[in-house]
């Protein structure tokens, strides 16, 4: 039974999950693959796009007569073409993508050399300036392919071949700058802490090590990104770059439910239940890290890429979701606590800082999740960096009043017992307004 009615959605899941892919050179294996449609990756090109394809050991097994290798073959389809090609599988599911007027044939297996060879190498140039999707397409029923292919998909800059595509050229510029700002925000928060050395407790020397941890993360993602763009492969740089950013991540999430909790500066304690969130936090960041690895590493040409994206998401909407708690308890249990300590200005500044830390988390989560995943769908093919911009100035804009809102010192506006405001915030303490 072919597997040609599967196209329409196929086709359109795999493009949607692409927005992560990145030009580069490629080599990849295809074993015994029956699928009818494979993406290998999404690239902008401008006018002097060059699309460089090589087969080889290519060979096709059927379960029913010799298949026709003109059904089997490499095209480009533009964003624009989508919705054509998909209305022309709706109205004939039978139909091969092979035949569509809309896509732009690379070529098909009939352009092979004659065996034992059974081998293609060509290079396209790309006349229309856009952003394009390579696919292998099956449409011989029952069959199964394998082969080796190598990709090479670049832009030519005063006839340099640079390997990112179009929106993400300026990337290791980008992260260049931040891992800057981030190496001057270190040196700030440092000399805060000397100059209020009575005040530091643990937690600001964690907060110290995630600053250092993101610098890194920034400098070695601008190293691995201008490597790529020059070269097409990362030179080992991507190693360092995963292994920064999964540390800078487990720290972040550790670093959100120990303020969280108030621990080092409240009380010097976990508590069973805050142990538990970090015991589980933690190893699904590792998860969510290795996904992240899986999807950046293999690209969707894998089978199992679509279930590592699944794998990814839920992770960490679990985590998001987590690190939200332990902030709901320790505001639960100030406002107990006000009832008995006769201390109600203190413990009112303590529930305002905790408020205040629960939205800007909330608002961090929903910008860096939502707000730039919507930037990454709308925005042109060229202007891709915005989106990427977006969430690293939204970072940085987290970092800072977390820092601010939790930093050393020795009359903390928050932590400054008013007599004269006793009773109102006796009042204030009874108002609903701190439910959360």
């Amino acid at each position: 039974m072919t597997k040609l009615p599967l196209l329409p959605f196929l086709l359109l899941l795999l493009l949607c999950l692409a927005s992560l892919t990145t030009g580069e050179i490629k080599k990849l294996k295809i074993s015994s693959d029956p699928r009818a449609m494979i993406l290998f990756e999404r690239f902008g090109f401008t006018h002097t796009g060059q699309a460089s394809i090589t087969v080889s050991s290519v060979s096709v097994i059927s379960t029913l007569a010799t298949p026709d290798p003109s059904r089997l073959g490499f095209f480009l389809l533009s964003e624009e073409a989508l919705i054509q090609v998909l209305l022309e599988l709706q109205q004939n599911p039978t139909f091969c993508v092979l035949d569509s007027k809309f896509i732009n044939l690379l070529f098909t297996f009939r352009d092979l050399s004659p065996p034992p060879h059974s081998s293609f190498n060509r290079s396209y140039p790309v006349t229309s300036p856009n952003e394009y999707s390579l696919f292998f397409a099956n449409c011989a029923p029952e069959s199964k392919v394998s082969m080796d292919v190598r990709t090479e998909l670049y832009n030519l800059d005063n006839q340099v071949k640079d390997y990112l595509s179009a929106g993400l050229t300026q990337l290791p510029s980008l992260y260049f700058i931040f891992s800057f700002v981030y190496v001057g925000f270190l040196g700030l928060w440092l000399s805060v802490c000397l100059k209020n050395k009575k005040s530091v407790h643990r937690i600001h020397m964690l907060m110290a090590a995630l600053v250092v941890m993101k610098a890194l993360n920034m400098i070695f993602a601008a190293e691995d990104k201008h490597y790529v763009k020059v070269t097409g492969t990362a030179h080992g740089w991507d190693v360092l770059f995963y292994f920064f950013q999964s540390i800078r991540v487990v720290l972040l999430f550790t670093v959100i439910v120990l303020i969280g909790t108030g621990w080092s500066f409240l009380k010097p304690f976990l508590q069973e239940r805050e142990k538990k969130v970090l015991m589980i936090v933690i190893p699904l960041q590792v998860l969510a890290n290795l996904a992240s690895i899986v999807i950046g590493e293999t690209g969707p040409f894998i089978r199992d890429w679509v279930t590592w994206n699944q794998v990814f998401l839920i992770v960490d909407i679990i985590c998001c979701c987590a690190i939200i708690f332990p902030i709901v308890w320790s505001i639960r249990s100030l406002r107990e606590t006000s009832k008995t300590d006769g201390k109600a200005a203190r413990n009112l500044s303590k529930l305002t800082l905790f408020r205040q830390f629960y939205i800007v988390v909330i608002g961090y989560l929903y910008f860096t999740r939502i707000v730039v995943f919507a930037l990454r769908t709308i925005a042109a093919y060229r202007y891709q960096w915005v989106a990427y911009a977006a969430e690293e100035i939204a970072s940085l804009a987290f970092y800072i009043v977390m820092f601010y809102m939790f930093r050393p010192e020795e009359k903390n506006e928050y932590f400054v017992l008013d007599e004269e405001e006793e009773e109102a915030a006796e009042l204030a303490l009874r108002d609903e307004e701190f439910e959360l």
